[in-house]
């Protein structure tokens, strides 16, 4: 996720040089204040991103542009966008690219059970974690 290595410190730079607060961004993507804390987690054990949709809904609601929250490389003459598993060009179908989007950021985002799961293992012992991989066949 190299276009979103440094999202967690430019959302937290947006949201104090508006003024805003974490409920605030909460109500703007419609999610709890503990959600938007995630975003902005410096420990990236902890680190969680929101889905395309509150993304969006933030840059709108905002007026923040797309690529000052996204770390995305100058892309040249070329006219395209590339995102790892998705390119974009200006002739293509926007909303196309956005679902191409939201599926990647789907793809990679822990669900809840999962990021507890991984808490957990990090957690244990070296003994537990050699015996956790050796049941998965690793």
């Amino acid at each position: 996720m190299r276009y979103l290595q440094s999202f967690h410190r430019r959302l937290r730079q947006i949201r104090e040089t508006s003024q805003l607060t974490r409920e605030d961004v909460a109500n703007i993507c419609g999610v709890d204040e503990n959600r938007v804390a995630s975003w902005e987690a410096g420990d990236i054990r902890s680190r969680a991103y929101p889905c395309i949709t509150e993304l969006l809904d933030f840059c709108l609601r905002t007026e923040t542009a797309l690529d000052e929250l996204l770390d995305l490389d100058d892309t040249g003459d070329t006219g395209q966008l590339e995102l790892p598993g998705l390119t974009f060009s200006k002739g293509d179908d926007l909303s196309t690219a956005l679902k191409q989007l939201e599926q990647e950021i789907s793809r990679v985002q822990l669900s809840d059970e999962e990021a507890e799961l991984l808490r957990r293992f990090r957690k244990t012992s070296s003994e537990n974690r050699r015996m956790v991989l050796q049941i998965l066949g690793r």
